[in-house]
């Protein structure tokens, strides 16, 4: 038998510890006094820093695993058409122009002033931070929408392509100032195309396990590394290769499995924005002074701009907020900045914790974005215009007097029993726009929407003839969800719902569901009244004597 070392603990240097250390401390803080984890990392990544730490080769491997897998995530979750539509393109497009002159302005004034670190600042290096300061950071907007259950939401999606374009444009700025043009080889990506349908059947065979998660980090990281070598920016090629998967059925569970590792990883970001800002009173001054003056502007721009595209000024309110911060593109514009010498490195540390103030001041707001809008909606609604975007607009159900949320084999089953028992008073919801068509095509009333997602019931109209809902979601969480969603928006209705397991039945009944169909236990029981139907003929139930089917062995 092989000797087996033993393990050399000196070998650990406590600087690949400590900062995990504090970032669980810190966190745990943050959320007992109602914050976001997040918080307590970033804040994490400033003590550490004013202790004399730097950001380690290590750490900054960990964040950038966690930016891979993130975009690789939100490539699963997207569609091409919703970056080709106007809302999100001349949005981006036109924010980033406004956001750039008006920070640009700002930094000029200021520096005619004489102001601080102002004082010495040209008009060429005002431009480039006010680039800097037009993107807003995907991280936090993702994990601010993940966390209300809105990646669905139109607000979400919306925003997600906007930070999606926002990245292309950060990737054409620094292909264009390092003068690092993608090789000719970088053609052959398209060749990933057709590729797809054997991508998709590896992924169906992978199954359900540990050979899905492994799939889960070969592909983005594989990615990555493809586009790195033909001059591209690696993480485009974890976005492109989610995007080229995304569609299939398969690829929210694909997502699911990632999603622990891609929070733990995206700790070593928010420590490493932290450690990246060198702390003193002129750059804090100068870092609150940006946040004061631009902030502001940046977040009503969003929203104006997305109200002239019909969006309705509740989903654009919420998706400004996620999208209130600086970004971590930020940093990477200042830093070939200050390496092209356009910049000066003091600036790196401005940009910082202007970035880190911001998600400071956005945190708290998230939080309370839907008790902001119930009070200032009376304000906010003179924004909107009269047309609403395709998937904003409101939900009337019509005639319908029930109601059945996911339309899958069991929702669509249920439907069409219940229509033939009651006519046409049913409605069918679901997320999956095919589905609807598909439904749609076979006849049934089906209306496209995400129950889950709060902002699906700001949009519901009131008739007062719904008297009964269906939750027949696959997923218990999704149920729950639905319930708890009726009840504090004040809707009332009858509630019945499908559950797998009896401490699922116990939670939605809990949850105020009056029925709860135990699709396991009555699965079995439908069963046995279709086969007492088909073979019933075969059983004499006379001949069995008393008792004899108790304690007696089958024949061999």
């Amino acid at each position: 038998m092989p000797d087996i070392a033993p393990v050399n603990l000196a070998a650990f240097d406590v600087t690949h510890v400590l900062p995990l250390g504090v970032a669980f401390a810190l966190g745990m803080l943050a959320r007992l006094i109602g914050l976001p984890p997040l918080m307590g990392f970033l804040a994490a990544g400033f003590v550490l820093g004013a202790l004399g730490m730097q950001n380690t080769p290590m750490l900054q491997e960990i964040a950038d695993l966690g930016i891979t897998l993130l975009l690789f995530t939100i490539g699963l979750k997207l569609h091409l058409k919703d970056l080709l539509a106007p809302v999100v393109w001349a949005t981006a497009s036109l924010h980033m122009l406004l956001t750039t002159l008006v920070a640009t302005l700002a930094c000029v004034l200021l520096s005619l002033i004489g102001l601080g670190l102002f004082g010495t600042l040209s008009s060429s290096s005002a431009l480039l931070i006010g680039f800097a300061l037009s993107f807003s950071s995907t991280v936090f907007a993702v994990k601010v929408f993940e966390a209300r259950g809105e990646m669905g939401s139109i607000h979400g999606r919306v925003a997600i392509g906007l930070l999606i374009l926002q990245d292309i444009f950060a990737v054409v700025f620094i292909a264009v100032s390092a003068g690092k043009v993608p090789s000719l080889w970088a053609l052959l990506l398209f060749g990933l195309i057709p590729l797809r349908p054997l991508l998709l059947k590896v992924l169906e065979r992978a199954g359900h396990g540990e050979l899905l998660i492994l799939l889960g980090w070969l592909i983005p990281v594989a990615g990555a590394a493809l586009f790195e070598q033909v001059g591209v920016k690696a993480d485009l090629g974890a976005l492109a290769l989610g995007i080229l998967l995304a569609g299939h059925t398969k690829t929210n569970e694909l997502a699911k499995s990632l999603l622990s590792f891609k929070d733990l990883f995206l700790i070593g970001f928010f420590l490493s924005i932290g450690l990246s800002g060198e702390l003193s009173w002129d750059s804090l001054a100068a870092a609150l002074l940006l946040l004061v003056l631009v902030l502001p502007i940046k977040s009503l721009l969003y929203f104006l701009l997305m109200t002239r595209q019909r969006m309705r000024s509740r989903s654009a309110t919420l998706a400004s907020l996620g999208l209130s911060n600086f970004s971590e593109f930020g940093l990477i514009v200042g830093a070939i900045g200050v390496q092209s010498g356009w910049l000066d490195a003091k600036w790196l540390s401005v940009i910082a914790l202007s970035l880190a103030v911001s998600f400071l001041v956005a945190s708290p707001l998230n939080i309370i974005s839907r008790d902001l809008y119930a009070r200032w909606g009376h304000v906010l609604r003179r924004f909107q215009t009269h047309e609403r975007l395709p998937g904003d607009e409101m939900i009337r159900p019509g005639n319908a007097q029930l109601i059945v949320f996911g339309m899958g084999r069991v929702g669509t089953g249920a439907y069409d029993s219940l229509r033939n028992r009651w006519g046409d008073v049913v409605l069918g919801i679901d997320i999956n726009e095919d589905y609807v068509e598909r439904h749609r095509t076979a006849g049934r009333n089906v209306a496209h929407g995400d129950a889950t997602d709060a902002d699906f019931w700001a949009r519901a109209e009131r008739t007062g003839q719904v008297k009964l809902a269906l939750l027949a979601f696959t997923d218990h969480e999704s149920n729950m969800t639905v319930a708890r969603l009726l009840r504090e928006r004040g809707f009332d209705l009858e509630l019945a719902s499908v559950a797998h397991y009896p401490d699922d039945e116990e939670a939605l009944r809990e949850a105020g569901v009056q029925t709860v169909f135990n699709f396991y236990a009555s699965a079995g029981e439908s069963f046995a009244d279709q086969v007492a139907d088909a073979f019933g003929e075969l059983i004499d139930p006379e001949s069995a004597s008393p008792g004899s089917h108790h304690g007696q062995r089958l024949p061999a």
